[in-house]
């Protein structure tokens, strides 16, 4: 985690949530996030089982340059990370991971910067299925930033981590995969559903496939 909104949003999440694998959304106090509330969103589950944003803050949307409120989350990324992502947003929904992204935006005039993303589980309803909380940094703002907005974002980097598991190395613990090559981030399937998971091991560790990522299991009991 590179940016202080990030760090700040995670702190608050991890320390709200206690022993349970997520904070409900009614536990949430935005006068207790007040430094990172510009770069905070809240994602919704749609009917089309995609995530729109319930809310998002000014800087989130002086990126895009315009209100993200109502606009759908899973259809900002480009058609070959969608996949990934979605990925990434059942192991935060359903296994409550953490996840990390890094991504680069793109505008009209071919223009860029690096925007750092994270997605924590939060409980509605008593289940983690349809809502999310996050942030989005970006890592050094350009002179036209709120001005060009970003019209296309791809992955760059990606990393799963579960909170819980306390026991055990950095590499143990976490899911760190870089994407070095955009092809990369396509996976075989087609499908929006995610396949079941495939058995392996890595760093002599039990570890469960989900396409092009590894979850290792640490210290949980």
């Amino acid at each position: 985690m590179q940016k202080t909104s990030t760090k700040t949003l995670y702190d608050y999440w991890n320390a709200l949530r206690g022993s349970r694998s997520a904070p409900d959304r009614r536990d949430i106090d935005p006068t207790r996030i007040r430094a990172a509330l510009a770069n905070t969103f809240i994602l919704e589950l749609n009917d089309h089982n995609e995530f729109d944003f319930r809310l998002a803050g000014s800087h989130l949307c002086s990126a895009y340059a315009r209100e993200l409120k109502g606009r759908s989350f899973s259809r900002l990324w480009h058609d070959r990370d969608r996949d990934a992502m979605e990925t990434l947003v059942k192991a935060v929904t359903e296994d409550h991971a953490v996840a990390l992204v890094t991504f680069q935006g793109s505008t009209a005039v071919n223009t860029r910067l690096t925007i750092e993303t994270i997605l924590l589980p939060l409980r509605h309803n008593g289940t983690t299925h349809s809502r999310l909380l996050g942030a989005m940094t970006a890592l050094d703002e350009p002179y036209w930033f709120g001005v060009q907005p970003i019209m296309e974002q791809r992955i760059t980097g990606l990393r799963l981590i579960w909170p819980d598991d306390v026991s055990h190395s950095e590499l143990a613990r976490d899911v760190a995969t870089a994407v070095p090559r955009h092809e990369e981030l396509a996976f075989a399937t087609a499908s929006s559903s995610m396949p079941p998971p495939l058995t392996a091991t890595l760093y002599g560790r039990s570890a469960r496939r989900y396409a092009h990522l590894a979850v290792i299991d640490g210290g949980r009991r």
